[in-house]
């Protein structure tokens, strides 16, 4: 009868924890991104084994200058550690205090928000890649800087919990393009657009400034030392099209945009 009692319970168990397990391959909401905003908490909750700081990228299209107020850009996480079945994590924080910054949104099956769109989660269409792409909306006002955070299982496939690779992984830390008022620095830059020349104005008090020019990845393509008595600017040799100007000057800094033609 002990026999029979026990064999019955094991029975029992069998689709309960089929029903569990099949619950978190469509992704679990929880704070398990491995940020410290999250306690450090990740997929090992639930899986077996250790996390390891390695396997993961995370990627984005913000300029090395910053991310725009408002803006939405492109977030990829992809997970290098193999796997038959994967799934993953990830959140934005502040730097300053791992408080929870922006929000995501999805852009295909593969993936859906959770905790108010402040994380992003795979679901059980996305179980058979290992890599992953959605949206990040940055803050409407400044925040400092931010760093996305992912945790990542590759998973074996035998619908258990035993077996699975944990990793972390973080991005860059990334600055906002907005610039403190005590450290701003007013100037004047025209004509804009422009095809030939440009020319960099200052307020009374500065008598030079370095000029560098980025382009819209946040790479640096040309710098220029100008003067109050020379504010020209040859920008012929820029190829067409966007460019952020940053001018520095006695610890201040500007940033504006300059569209070349």
């Amino acid at each position: 009868m002990k026999k029979n009692y026990i064999f019955k319970s094991i029975l029992l168990l069998i689709p309960i924890s089929a029903i569990f397990l099949l619950s978190f391959s469509s992704g679990n909401g929880s704070a398990l991104s491995g940020s410290p905003g999250d306690g450090g908490n990740n997929c090992t909750q639930c899986h077996s084994g250790t996390a390891n700081n390695s396997n993961i990228t995370i990627t984005t299209n913000i300029p090395v200058t910053g991310y725009h107020f408002n803006t939405e850009y492109d977030i990829t996480i992809t997970n290098s550690g193999g796997g038959t079945r994967n799934g993953f994590q990830v959140t934005a924080e502040k730097d300053n205090n791992n408080s929870k910054v922006g929000t995501f949104r999805s852009v295909n099956s593969a993936t859906q928000t959770a905790d108010n769109n402040k994380r992003i989660i795979h679901t059980s269409s996305g179980n058979g890649q290992n890599s992953w792409s959605f949206k990040w909306t940055s803050p409407s006002s400044e925040q400092g800087k931010i760093t996305f955070y992912g945790a990542s299982v590759s998973g074996n496939g035998n619908f258990s919990n035993s077996g699975d690779q944990v990793f972390l992984g973080k991005s860059n830390s990334v600055p906002s393009l907005s610039v403190d008022a005590l450290s701003k620095l007013e100037f004047e830059m025209f004509p804009n657009p422009s095809s030939n020349n440009l020319f960099i104005r200052f307020s009374d008090n500065e008598e030079n400034a370095m000029v560098t020019f980025y382009d819209y990845s946040g790479k640096k393509v040309y710098n220029q030392e100008v003067t109050r008595s020379n504010t020209k600017i040859n920008v012929s040799n820029l190829s067409s099209g966007v460019y952020f100007v940053k001018v520095i000057s006695d610890g201040k800094t500007g940033l504006k945009k300059f569209i070349k033609q």
